[in-house]
């Protein structure tokens, strides 16, 4: 687990990570790169990259009435997930556009992952005071955290795409904690072939108007294979839920080849004390708070168990390259 000292606050400089790069060069490329101001901007219109902008004012409003800012990240996460409670499901949320990539937030309807990245991003961005808090605000740290390095330029091939890939990238960076391996119980994946975007590459509107991306986004599928990945086999999930807290990040473990994951939530002390799963569910169409993390894992006999991320407090945040590449050394090694 991480033990590092508490940091304060600055903007990582870009990561540029090339598709063929092996993950022992990343810290390498972990360097300041100057962009111009075209590309450091967002390029595609307000109102595709940010939808429901009025339930965004809402949540900052009740967020600053009830003090969530004092509470620590874990719980700040979860106040602002119950502001989600129960909003619609919706598919393919981060494809939205043909071409250009770039951070963005819909509030109004979400997929598994924009859930519990955008339920991070708010309470991240709550964790730095300020007497107004706009929508780039909020953009600002879903940037920060869906992408490589923490930077988006408007290439797909920037953004993290596996969520394995993203517990270790972010706990390189302080955003998360990658505590799986120190759990009881903790196994290694072995020889998990990772195929999932360039097989269903029509689901997927970037690779399937720019065939350029698909031989790219394989190598980037071979790196992400070859991570060491471990995870909490569901038989085992019951005897560690006592040491899940609240805004624990739970990636569902899959058995089938293709990714090392199916789905994603958060975790969610309910008054009972039961560790639950909270997560936006294609079954219930919405989100919702469901059964205990062990007892959701064992209604699917596709899922294979759970790997756990703890975020961290924003002054915990790297900002050294020297240290991020350390710290990504020991995740790879």
């Amino acid at each position: 687990m991480r033990s590092s000292p508490r940091r304060s606050f600055l903007t990582l400089a870009p990561l540029v990570l090339t598709p063929t790069a092996s993950y022992a060069q990343v810290g390498k490329l972990f360097e300041k790169k100057k962009t111009s101001g075209a590309a450091s901007r967002h390029l595609l219109p307000m109102e595709t990259i940010f939808k429901g902008e009025d339930r965004f004012h809402s949540i900052v409003k009740k967020a600053r009435n009830e003090g969530w800012s004092e509470l620590p990240i874990g719980k700040r996460i979860i106040k602002c997930a119950r502001e989600l409670h129960g909003r619609p499901y919706e598919n393919f949320t981060l494809e939205i556009d043909d071409h250009i990539e770039s951070p963005s937030v819909n509030l109004n309807g979400l997929d598994c992952w924009t859930f519990f990245e955008q339920s991070l991003g708010l309470a991240r961005m709550l964790g730095f005071p300020k007497d107004q808090y706009t929508p780039q605000d909020l953009l600002k740290q879903i940037e920060f955290t869906r992408y490589r390095g923490g930077h988006c330029t408007g290439n797909y091939l920037e953004r993290i795409h596996y969520l394995a890939e993203w517990f270790i990238e972010n706990d390189a960076r302080g955003t998360c904690d990658y505590i799986t391996p120190d759990l009881p119980g903790a196994t290694r994946f072995s020889g998990r072939k990772i195929s999932e975007m360039t097989t269903l590459w029509k689901s997927y509107r970037y690779l399937r108007n720019n065939p350029e991306l698909r031989a790219p986004m394989k190598q980037t599928e071979d790196r992400v294979a070859a991570m060491p990945v471990s995870f909490i086999p569901k038989s085992k999930v019951a005897a560690i839920e006592s040491k899940l807290q609240d805004g624990d990040v739970i990636g569902v473990a899959t058995k089938y080849n293709g990714g090392f994951c199916s789905h994603v939530g958060l975790v969610v002390r309910t008054d009972d004390g039961v560790a639950r799963l909270m997560h936006a569910s294609r079954n219930y169409k919405k989100v919702v708070i469901d059964k205990s993390v062990s007892g959701y894992l064992n209604e699917f006999s596709s899922h294979s168990g759970a790997i756990v991320g703890r975020p961290l407090e924003v002054s915990q945040t790297v900002t050294d390259p020297a240290e991020y590449q350390t710290n990504l050394e020991r995740l790879l090694g």
